[in-house]
């Protein structure tokens, strides 16, 4: 593979998506932020950033991709930012959502952590292990580098009248698989028909927000009016059950940068894909995406209190 000369256009570094309510009235209105920062989910990115990669990359890796992105999350931003703004007129929102597929650095990650701080947050490394050409490592490095800089302007918005949502998927269970060189063909043994069943189920959502020693970071207004929305559709959500909030990501510095003003939040994707495909692209069920967008924008309501 050869890497071609032209530098990444900021259409495919993230996709912004603003939206505003009725009665909005300029750049001051309260805003919402939603922030995708695993948004690449789509086949089409990860072969267009592949293709300009030259480190020998290991077999199937487009299955690892599928596996591991936010399906899902993508769509019930931009539908959640849609009923929200019907919500709160006086509001605008903005969706961000990153292109860059997290198979090659995740832009939700500290570059500068240890692989001893990535495995105290249970999270997957910032630039992954295959990465090992120089020119590959500089292409990354300055696309997460843009778009880090890009959410950190945006969310300059997010003050005493505005909110943030940090919007994630994961797969329904939690497959404890070693992220290195044989990846795909563990991943294809964990999922195996006979295997799969065996791993631990996840909580339908799951509030991202306690750090290490289980201090809470998210508003307690929001935690509650979280649990009432969603109890009217049959989930109750957990409180930090699968992650914790840790500085080895950059969700970490967002919270810390707006307090009581950011909501991380993980969706299991089978409450919105139909069906849940782990080694393919995976179809998006319009119905029940509009099943969890309309608790989650009273919620979101609740962020700009």
């Amino acid at each position: 593979m050869s890497t071609s000369a032209a530098p990444y256009a900021d259409a495919d570094v993230y996709e912004r998506i603003a939206l505003s309510g009725a009665a909005a009235e300029g750049p001051d209105a309260p805003c919402l932020v939603i922030e995708v920062p695993h948004g690449a989910t789509r086949t089409a990115e990860y072969r267009a950033l592949e293709a300009r990669l030259k480190s020998p990359l290991p077999k199937d890796l487009v299955d690892f991709f599928h596996v591991n992105t936010d399906a899902g999350a993508p769509e019930l931003a931009v539908e959640l930012a849609r009923r929200f703004v019907a919500v709160r007129p006086d509001a605008r929102a903005l969706v961000l959502r990153c292109r860059i597929p997290r198979t090659f650095i995740d832009c939700n990650r500290r570059l500068d952590a240890t692989p001893e701080q990535f495995k105290a947050g249970r999270v997957t490394p910032g630039l992954m292990p295959w990465i090992t050409h120089a020119d590959d490592r500089a292409l990354l490095l300055d696309l997460h580098s843009r778009y880090v800089a890009r959410v950190a302007d945006e969310t300059r918005v997010v003050g005493p009248g505005g909110g943030l949502l940090l919007l994630h998927t994961y797969a329904p269970r939690s497959v404890d698989v070693a992220v290195d060189a044989d990846i795909v063909r563990n991943l294809r043994r964990a999922y195996a028909p006979n295997v799969e069943p065996t791993w631990p189920l996840r909580p339908e959502v799951d509030v991202i927000h306690r750090d290490l020693e289980g201090n809470g970071h998210a508003p307690v207004r929001v935690l509650e009016a979280l649990k009432t929305r969603l109890a009217t559709v049959g989930i109750t959500p957990a409180d930090g059950e699968t992650y914790p909030l840790h500085p080895s990501t950059l969700a970490w510095d967002l919270v810390q940068r707006h307090p009581g003003r950011t909501l991380c939040l993980e969706v299991r994707r089978d409450l919105l894909a139909a069906p849940f495909t782990p080694f393919a692209q995976m179809t998006i069920s319009s119905a029940q995406v509009d099943r969890l967008a309309e608790p989650l924008a009273h919620v979101c309501g609740a962020l700009l209190s």
